[in-house]
């Protein structure tokens, strides 16, 4: 039998701390090579010959956080358009790639980026080239009333889905409570059904001459490929696409919440849920990167404050999660934690109180916070021994903060 939950949503809290500067970044050597075309295609090229593969992703600075009011939803849909066929070619994006033997062949849509990916063969990495800049130069030709009108109905399927996932409806509220009317991250990315059902050819058209432009991309070769072999294969399929228009980069903008703020949604859930956000700076600020070491020494370690006192001394709640998340204009930190069968939140929430007091009056358990260094560290070792965590990393370094 399911239980209707109570889901109290309190807003904006930033932390304040400090963490010994580590030599780590010092000792890491990633080798790469930077290039731009006339068109201002910037790639990055990451040798890796131990398997014969090659990661091909490409990076547009262009996601929902870019939608014009009345079209929210459109970054998203428009990343269905792109895998249907072209000016020049006919069928899904994916079927050659497919036959040549790629893996791992997506794309995803953010609130700052959309982006494209495949490994491949080092053989296919041709046929994957010629394919990415196909659709960067003949793709509008080939998108009709049909196809818009049957991408549109698989994102909204997509939407319903996740509409029927439980607490599906608590980021909606979060958004409209973090962020003021006007702000680039207040709409979700899959965006709303009238938007999606008013999205026309023209605007088709619009977004794809506004955003996909060379100049607000970045390819990157990451795997078996040397940088002048790049160099000569991107010059040949890229340099005849065009420049696009020249873009404004966004500024930062945190919002301002000048006290708490909650909310209480209902829903047929198994567990009363807390979920509680604080707006952050963005991605390049490095009061948001100490916050994953906040996360980490406050909440998600298993001797962690927050973790003992709720879940193991007092057993209010069986599980609880902090993150960070930085973003392009502004980050966000979020604390979950479900409660079990009968807790009073209210109780839970001033229980929360005390303990983050406590973290900022006497800070952090020392030995807690160099376990958390450590994890984190080896987390991001670990991830560059793959060629595609490598090409992510290194686009979104180069797209976000050049």
């Amino acid at each position: 039998m399911s239980q209707v939950s109570r889901l109290p949503l309190l807003l904006f809290f930033i932390a304040a701390s400090s963490v010994a500067d580590d030599d780590i970044a010092n000792r890491i050597n990633i080798d790469y090579e930077l290039f731009r075309l006339d068109n201002g295609l910037t790639t990055i090229v990451h040798p890796d010959h131990s398997t014969p593969t090659v990661y091909v992703g490409i990076w547009y600075g262009v996601g929902s956080k870019d939608e014009p009011p009345g079209r929210t939803g459109f970054a998203h849909l428009f990343e269905h358009l792109m895998f249907q066929g072209t000016e020049n070619r006919e069928g899904e994006y994916f079927a050659p790639f497919t036959k040549a033997g790629a893996t791992g062949m997506n794309g995803t849509t953010s609130e700052d980026r959309t982006n494209y990916f495949a490994t491949v063969p080092t053989g296919a990495l041709d046929m994957a080239l010629w394919m990415e800049s196909d659709r960067m130069s003949n793709l509008l030709g080939a998108v009709t009333q049909e196809a818009l009108d049957e991408q549109r109905g698989v994102v909204q399927n997509e939407k319903r889905q996740g509409e029927n996932r439980p607490y599906a409806g608590v980021y909606d509220r979060v958004r409209a409570n973090v962020y003021p009317a006007g702000h680039p991250y207040r709409h979700s990315v899959i965006g709303s059904m009238e938007d999606l059902d008013a999205a026309s050819l023209e605007d088709v058209h619009e977004w794809f001459n506004t955003y996909y432009g060379a100049s607000n991309a970045v390819l990157v070769l990451s795997g078996d490929v040397d940088v002048a072999t790049a160099k000569e294969k991107v010059t040949h399929f890229f340099s005849g696409a065009p420049a696009g228009i020249p873009l404004v980069k966004p500024q930062q903008w945190i919002p301002e919440i000048r006290e708490n703020r909650k909310e209480i949604l209902y829903d047929r859930v198994g567990q009363i849920r807390i979920s509680r956000t604080w707006a952050l700076p963005n991605l390049k600020d490095r009061d948001t990167t100490l916050m994953y070491l906040v996360n980490e020494t406050l909440a998600n370690n298993k001797n962690a404050p927050l973790q003992k006192r709720l879940v193991d001394d007092m057993q209010l709640a069986t599980g609880l999660q902090g993150g960070a998340y930085g973003q392009v204009i502004n980050g966000e930190n979020n604390l979950t934690i479900n409660l079990r069968n009968g807790v009073d939140p209210e109780a839970v929430i001033a229980v929360v109180d005390e303990v983050i007091a406590a973290y900022l009056e006497e800070g952090p358990d020392a030995q807690i916070l160099e376990n958390a260094k450590l994890g984190i560290n080896m987390s991001m070792l670990s991830s560059m021994e793959s060629k595609s965590s490598m090409g992510r990393m290194l686009a979104e370094g180069q797209l976000y903060t050049n």
